[in-house]
């Protein structure tokens, strides 16, 4: 495979496990639970994620994330809930990057499709306020 999945790929359910590494203040958070990704009635897929999250040494607790992932002319074009644009994922890539601004912070991901069906998304985050890595890791549930 020499480019990113197909977006019909994604379609089912992925056990997702995540590690939060914040450098600001040395804390650590592990999620653990599901991803889904659940076709949409006008094209593409809506990403559905429910998980566990335990962080810096407090109780756990629920957490819930839900993006929109719709096919583009050059790969994926990935969308807030509501509809805002997020970022691209460059299809012809096995390891495609993107960058999201939200000011004044930048949102920098790298994902990883070199051992598909297993794949992970790596995320910088950095501002004035933040700075931390976030490691998903997603394989077939």
């Amino acid at each position: 495979m020499a480019r990113m999945p197909d977006l019909s790929d994604f379609e089912g359910a992925w056990a997702l496990s995540r590690v939060i590494e914040d450098r600001l203040t040395g804390a650590e958070g592990r999620l653990t639970g599901q991803a889904q990704f659940l076709p949409r009635h006008a094209g593409g897929l809506d990403y559905v994620e429910e998980g566990e999250l335990s962080y810096g040494g407090q109780p756990p607790m629920a957490a819930t994330r839900r993006y929109i992932w719709l096919p583009a002319p050059d790969g994926v074009a990935v969308q807030f809930e509501d509809g805002r644009a997020f970022h691209m994922i460059e299809g012809d890539r096995l390891m495609p990057d993107a960058n999201h601004h939200c000011d004044p912070d930048l949102y920098h991901v790298s994902y990883d499709f070199t051992r598909w069906p297993d794949w992970q998304a790596i995320w910088r985050v950095v501002g004035p306020r933040k700075d931390y890595r976030m490691l998903s890791s997603y394989s077939r549930a």
